[in-house]
């Protein structure tokens, strides 16, 4: 049974009795004003489902009371009463956002239809504002953890140019610093929240493709032109366009990108008319772009355009208390996503991460919390699966993956460089490890690299997540690897 509120603004007593008494017994919780002023205070105290809004009230009219709820932002369902329906009135209500209009007296099996009706409109509305504000939650200051006051600082300003009218924005700091999160925190706690942000990485898509991602095509504009494309302009339009690494866009690109931050149009490849876009552009980089200026590989009147409103994130080591609140923010993300219960890190490990200068900067701290949270097995992370970047130890050699290797430990890995180029010797634990010696002649690093790509690929029967573990990378890094040593993709994963 429905259990929702409806609010009936009527100066009339019978209408609002015979309406409630009709109400409650769909089941809905009624609420009722005999003046535009009291259905304003209960509006206010309340927040009904619905609000039923007659036309003719003794102080205000109702299409003021309409105006004042639409002027406060206050998204509930308005259906109008009226026993005079007048043309400009029903038109005065429908261009300030009434749902609907009911002539008095009331059919009311039409009346139950509309106001269900309403009501679920109501609900969707709701669900849709809950979803939106999760969303910003999520990709917004949430996902900015810092305590530091330059952390403190820099997103106070954030705040601000959020809130501003500016239509660029640029944002610079080293990889893995989080610039993109601040760009998704600029959009959603705008104006503009409520439409796109639109995110493309300039460095990954080719030139040749990027102009017409940018700003679409006509169709027959080029040979696979096969229907009109609009371009990422065009989706944007309202919202925020995030041009990450735009330090890696064609100075061709770049002049055609400052036309339209000038004159906030875009022409699609083929077109013959301009298109008016809303847009703001938010640009990102770990280039020194204004050295890219003196170099020539980056327009300076680009650049000017761009740095009207700049920010620069500090990168990590300079910030280094923000490194336990992030640590703890990641434990509490990866608890969720890997349904474990790890209640911190020990105090071995707070020192050694605190002392570690995060070259990757946040990025590569998300990742090596990331990677402790699936090995570890105890209530704390401890430094054993820690990287041995930041432990400076190699990982203790009881945590390996076993993998199957002959009794004979005289013999040689075959297929490794300088034929035999490693003999394997047992450790104390009984495992076995390839003792290397580099042939007279040298070899390359990449070579080597090679070779113990393929040795880990086939000591585990070409189990790609078994052999990414064994040489401590990631599977999307084993992949790449393979791909680029020419090894066979369709191994087991």
């Amino acid at each position: 049974m429905p259990n929702e509120r409806i609010l009936i603004v009527d100066d009339e007593k019978l209408i609002r009795w015979s309406v409630r008494r009709q109400l409650e017994e769909w089941g809905y919780s009624v609420l009722e004003a005999e003046s535009g002023t009291g259905g304003l205070a209960q509006i206010r105290s309340e927040s009904p489902d619905l609000i039923l809004l007659d036309v003719r009230l003794p102080d205000l009219s109702g299409i003021e009371v309409l105006r004042e709820i639409k002027a406060n932002n206050v998204s509930i369902p308005v259906i109008m009463f009226t026993g005079d329906p007048q043309l400009d009135d029903i038109k005065s209500a429908i261009k300030l956002g009434a749902l609907d209009f009911i002539k008095k007296p009331i059919d009311f099996d039409e009346f139950q239809i509309t106001v269900a009706n309403a009501i679920d409109r109501s609900q969707l509305r709701s669900e849709r504002d809950n979803l939106r504000e999760e969303i910003k939650k999520r990709s917004g200051y949430h996902e900015v953890v810092g305590r530091s006051a330059r952390m403190v600082d820099l997103m106070n300003f954030v705040r601000k140019v959020a809130a501003s009218e500016a239509s660029t924005v640029l944002i610079q700091g080293e990889s893995g610093t989080g610039k993109d999160l601040v760009a998704k925190a600029i959009h959603y706690d705008s104006v503009r929240s409520d439409k796109p942000l639109v995110a493309i990485n300039c460095s990954a898509i080719p030139e040749t493709l990027m102009e017409a991602e940018l700003f679409g095509h006509e169709r027959g504009a080029f040979t696979d032109a096969k229907a009109q494309k609009k371009g990422l302009f065009e989706i944007a339009d309202g919202g925020s366009l995030f041009l990450d690494e735009i330090g890696e866009m064609s100075t061709y690109l770049q002049a055609k990108l400052l036309r339209v931050l000038e004159d906030q149009t875009i022409r699609r490849i083929g077109g013959v008319k301009d298109i008016g876009v809303d847009v703001r552009v938010i640009a990102a980089s770990n280039r020194d772009l204004e050295q890219g200026v003196r170099d020539g590989t980056f327009r300076q009147d680009l650049f000017y355009r761009l740095s009207i409103i700049p920010i620069f994130i500090p990168p990590l080591r300079n910030r280094k208390e923000d490194i336990l609140p992030l640590v703890d923010f990641f434990i509490e993300r990866y608890n969720f996503r890997f349904r474990k219960g790890v209640k911190g890190i020990t105090q071995e490990a707070r020192d050694l991460l605190v002392q570690y200068d995060w070259p990757g900067n946040v990025r590569e701290l998300k990742n090596a919390i990331e990677r402790a949270m699936i090995l570890e097995d105890a209530d704390f992370i401890r430094p054993t699966y820690l990287p041995i970047q930041v432990t400076g130890q190699a990982p203790g050699y009881e945590n390996t993956i076993p993998v199957t290797v002959p009794d004979n430990s005289e013999i040689v890995a075959s297929g490794i460089i300088g034929n035999p180029m490693a003999a394997w010797r047992p450790l104390p634990t009984g495992r076995m490890i390839p003792v290397l010696e580099l042939p007279k002649e040298g070899t390359s690093l990449e070579e080597v690299e090679r070779e113990f790509v393929g040795l880990a690929l086939k000591q585990t029967a070409g189990n790609q997540t078994h052999a990414a573990k064994l040489l401590d990378i990631s599977r999307d890094a084993l992949r790449y690897k393979m791909k680029k040593f020419g090894f066979d993709s369709e191994s087991e994963s």
